[in-house]
């Protein structure tokens, strides 16, 4: 079967989980005998991930964005296009505010929801021909519902292909924005979805929120869980390490940073726990820097900034590496994931999960049986949780064995693998 997947790029600067998702499933399909191709939009992909330097990014994030604003720059010479969509002008953007931040980019948004209507219709063009001089595919699978703009005229240039779109945390990106924009971004989407074939919702409670938010036929919406290959993980026994916390995304937040930060102060306060320390990775972008020295200044206030490390590695072994010094983990996401791959990495390498009772949370720890939930979401009740975790050994190994388990069963990559082929071809037998 020949796949092609399109993927919007994080430039590497943070802990990018649906960058690490689309990889993952890439990896896999290839070592099935699949062809699968990669194409970056916006920024580079993912540095651990496994790309193809002769495949360029499209839709690069800096020519874009001034496109958008200055209509000038739409008429600009290929040299310029090159020398802003050049590998280390893009790197330079992934780390500095706004390529990743919903706020302001409303108006873009709109525009790239429109395709061929929008003001980046030349680059869909580019492209859409670029894609047709080098591939026959027989799926392409989008990245996110943020990229349906690209389906009418994919659906026209490949006909005989199945068009198939990934759903995982949009509505993160669009409930940020201003309320003028949000409903006719939903609006947008939904009338965009059918050029779709198919949906691939990542959990049973993203497949609820997408379908109250887009006007998606039911049966077009497939659910398939998230996979990591069991044995890129090395499973460490948690009576072997120190009692120290973890926490591993982009360090926002939104993705609760401050929270955990909080709940380290507050169970230090308890002398039991005076050897705990807070082991902290996922990097950030320039939108973060704010809050990053917000913390750094509290954690000095109350004397415990010696006892956070800040894990700069979170690519590749960097990251195997950090599950090594932690016996729990919690990333408190203020509104909740539609699934969160850390979860999944962290229990393959036999680190339990704390995480709040939200978006699909609770989904995944119950399946799993590798972690616990709590209710609110405040640093004082996951301090609490943590406290009772940390006293009771017993519990945290049960944790880790049944977490690993779960990751060698339920949620391995290659099983989900298969599960999205079978999808595939139930829909070519349509087509």
């Amino acid at each position: 079967m020949n796949i092609l997947q399109i993927i919007p790029g994080s430039g590497g600067s943070f802990y990018c989980g649906n960058c690490l998702r689309d990889d993952k499933f890439h990896l896999a399909m290839k070592k099935q005998g699949h062809e699968v191709t990669k194409i970056p939009m916006y920024l580079p992909l993912f540095s651990d991930e496994h790309d193809l330097n002769d495949i360029p990014v499209f839709y690069g994030a800096i020519s874009i964005y001034l496109k958008q604003l200055y209509p000038v720059f739409r008429h600009a010479p290929a040299w310029l296009d090159r020398l802003l969509n050049s590998g280390p002008m893009l790197k330079l953007a992934a780390s500095m505010a706004g390529s990743t931040n919903a706020k302001g980019l409303e108006e873009m948004t709109v525009s790239m929801l429109m395709g061929e209507e929008g003001k980046q219709k030349e680059e869909l063009n580019r492209m859409v021909s670029w894609m047709a001089e080098y591939l026959t595919p027989d799926v392409i699978h989008l990245s996110n519902a943020l990229l349906l703009g690209l389906a009418p005229k994919l659906k026209k240039e490949f006909p005989n292909a199945i068009l198939v779109c990934s759903l995982q945390d949009e509505d993160v990106w669009v409930d940020a924005m201003k309320d003028s924009f949000r409903d006719k971004i939903w609006a947008l989407m939904s009338t965009k979805a059918e050029y779709l074939d198919a949906f691939i919702a990542v959990s049973d409670f993203y497949a609820e929120v997408s379908l109250e938010k887009m006007n998606i036929p039911k049966e077009k919406v497939f659910i398939n869980h998230l996979g990591v290959d069991p044995d890129e993980y090395k499973f460490a026994k948690p009576e072997s390490k120190a009692r120290n916390i973890g926490y591993i995304s982009r360090m926002c937040e939104g993705n609760g940073f401050d929270i955990i930060v909080d709940a380290f102060i507050e169970l230090k306060k308890d002398t039991a726990c005076q050897d705990v320390k807070l082991i902290v990775t996922g990097g950030s972008t320039g939108d973060d820097k704010p809050l990053l020295k917000q913390v750094r200044q509290k954690l000095k206030e109350e004397r415990l900034l010696e006892q956070v490390e800040f894990h700069e590695d979170f690519n590749g072994e960097g990251r195997h590496k950090f599950f090594k010094k932690v016996k729990l983990i919690s990333v408190p996401v203020r509104n909740g994931e539609a699934f969160g791959l850390y979860l999944l990495e962290s229990m393959a390498s036999g680190v339990p999960v704390v995480q709040p009772n939200l978006g699909a949370f609770a989904e995944i720890v119950n399946k799993s049986k590798g972690g616990i939930i709590y209710e609110n979401n405040t640093a004082e009740e996951l301090a609490v949780t943590f406290k009772k975790l940390l006293n009771n050994e017993n519990k945290i190994q049960e944790l880790s064995v049944t977490g690993r388990k779960a990751v060698e069963k339920e949620f391995n990559i290659y099983t989900k693998t298969d599960h999205l082929i079978h999808i595939y071809k139930q829909l070519m037998e349509k087509n």
